[in-house]
């Protein structure tokens, strides 16, 4: 009997153990969230998790926070004693583009769990792009969209990148089941191509293209065209250009018709909502009665526009034309440079200029060109090409007093296209002579000087050599002419007596002449007269101009052969 009441408390025991076991476990061995995430879409944040065990109940979660500036964990508003496994933590004022910690634990009475830490993140990086709001607007062969961006109006995740929203549309006949169509499309866009009195479908949705962040599909909306227009619109709208002008071009079904066109700045496509009142007329392209006007290219400036054109005949008026994008880079046409040369010291300097204009003004070219220079020896017909940005350059070590051309064309290289213009005139021009030529100029000059003065002296020795040999001086030689002072010449010369009396002195292939003496009776002095080897002769004669009364008698001194 005893056993059977143990056997039986025992059964009790066990049987009841599934109901004791969750209220000791609700005590001691509370289990942390799980499967935790983090799920933001616009500005809309919501932190979603699982409960660790079911058979837990009056369990509620609490849920905190932590930025950078601030080291401690701090408690997230609205996330605290919550009882669902999600909290939406939209309303917490937090810089999207900072770090930002979570953690959340269960609780139940004073019994909590441990934290579970999600990874950090940033919300931007996070967030997923929402569906954009789509209205449509008929029209008997186009739709019109007007697209506002994802997210609310003060919108935060994304108020820096409103303007950069791109959007895709597919649009589908609602009778169609396979045949879509994908397009890219403005905020404020028009679908073309459509026909009258047919129900379409489309959806939209966004994208940031440097973020690489693509958004969610906007819900289907659908509209009817409405019935056909009496007049249809120009189509086919082209642009062209020349040097001075655009000409925008058009066809029409219908003759005698009057037509205007108008243009509108392109960024304004990026912003959601009308934009008729921004939309102008082009010059020279109101009434007109062709299927084209030429408008100066002044008045675009660099960027994207978009031109429309209408048709009418007086009473009835199409509706406007498919609005055609128009580029200014595209459309650009480049002029040739004028190009200039200069010879200098053997090398060629290249002056590039900007072309003109019909009246000789420089054309304005808002793009920065690069030039290849095409350049050569006029007598060959090996070409040397570079590239210059610079507009003032030198060609270096050239060869002097020859003829170089020159022809050039400028570029404008850039990553999304390239374009080029026809090459200028070639320019032709002889170098002059460098630094080594005027060296060696300068160093044969000073050479034939040299020559010249050299010239000059051996004929000038020459010259002495002949004369002396073939024209000799009747002057006595100067060892002779020693022996006669000036004074007894001008005795000699003023004397009557020597005009009487023939007095001569010869000297003649000797060595010596010796010296005669003469005595006066007055005793006078003893005069000597010497001579050296000469080959001249003549008749010399000389007296004593200290004798106190005439001579009667002469001393000749004769030489013997």
């Amino acid at each position: 009997m005893m056993f059977a009441v143990l056997g039986a408390t025992t059964l009790v025991l066990v049987a009841g153990a599934p109901w004791v076991l969750p209220a000791a476990a609700e005590g001691t061995n509370l289990k942390s969230p799980q499967n935790v995430e983090v799920y933001i879409v616009d500005d809309s944040c919501i932190l979603k998790w699982s409960g660790s065990d079911e058979f837990v109940s009056n369990v509620t979660f609490s849920v905190d926070y932590q930025i950078p500036e601030i080291d401690d964990w701090i408690k997230l508003p609205g996330c605290q004693y919550v009882t669902s496994t999600q909290c939406d933590f939209s309303s917490l004022q937090l810089n999207v583009y900072d770090e930002v910690k979570l953690r959340v634990r269960a609780e139940k009475g004073n019994d909590t769990s441990p934290w579970y830490e999600v990874d950090s993140f940033i919300p931007f990086q996070k967030a997923q792009i929402g569906p954009p709001e789509v209205h449509l607007e008929a029209e008997d062969r186009a739709v019109i969209l007007n697209i506002s961006p994802p997210g609310t109006q003060d919108s935060v995740m994304w108020a820096m990148d409103s303007s950069s929203f791109t959007y895709s549309l597919v649009i589908w006949k609602n009778s169609s089941s396979g045949e879509k169509r994908t397009e890219t499309v403005y905020p404020r866009d028009k679908i073309y191509k459509l026909s009258p009195e047919t129900t379409y479908c489309l959806k939209v949705r966004a994208r940031l293209r440097v973020q690489r962040k693509v958004g969610l599909y906007s819900p289907v909306s659908c509209i009817n065209t409405t019935v056909e227009n009496k007049l249809p619109p120009p189509e086919n709208i082209q642009i062209d250009s020349n040097n001075w002008n655009y000409i925008i071009k058009w066809d029409y079904k219908y003759e005698n018709m009057t037509f205007q066109a108008q243009w509108l700045y392109g960024y304004l496509k990026k912003f959601p909502g009308k934009h008729e009142d921004k939309w102008k007329q082009l010059p020279d392209c109101e009434n007109v009665k062709t299927t084209q006007c030429v408008f100066p290219r002044s008045t675009f400036s660099r960027g994207i526009y978009f031109v429309r054109v209408q048709a009418s005949n007086g009473n009835n008026t199409s509706l406007w034309s498919e609005e055609k994008r128009f580029d200014t880079e595209i459309q650009t046409i480049i002029l040739p440079p004028l190009i200039n040369l200069k010879s200098v010291n053997g090398s060629l300097r290249v002056y590039i200029g900007a072309p003109k204009e019909s009246e000789n003004k420089s054309v304005d070219q808002p793009y920065r060109l690069t030039y290849e220079i095409n350049f050569w020896e006029n007598t060959s017909d090996t070409q040397s090409k570079i590239l210059q940005k610079k507009t003032d350059f030198t060609f270096l070590n050239l060869k002097p007093l020859t003829v170089y051309c020159v022809k050039a064309r400028a570029l404008i290289l850039e990553e999304k296209w390239n374009k080029s213009s026809d090459f200028s005139d070639t320019v032709c021009e002889k170098t002059k002579p460098g630094n080594t030529s005027r060296t060696l100029l300068i160093a044969g000059i000073c050479i034939a000087l040299l020559i010249l003065a050299a010239v000059v002296y051996v004929v000038r020795v020459l010259w002495r050599c002949i004369n002396y040999v073939f024209f000799p001086s009747s002057k006595p030689p100067s060892a002779v002419d020693e022996y006669f002072s000036e004074h007894l010449l001008k005795n000699l010369l003023l004397s009557t007596s020597a005009e009487q009396i023939e007095r001569c002195f010869v000297i003649e292939n000797t060595n010596t002449v010796s010296a005669a003496e003469e005595t006066n009776h007055a005793g006078e002095d003893y005069k000597k007269y010497g001579s050296q080897t000469s080959q001249d002769s003549g008749n010399y004669s000389n007296e004593d101009e200290n004798s106190g009364s005439g001579l009667s008698e002469e001393v000749l001194l004769q030489g013997a052969v």
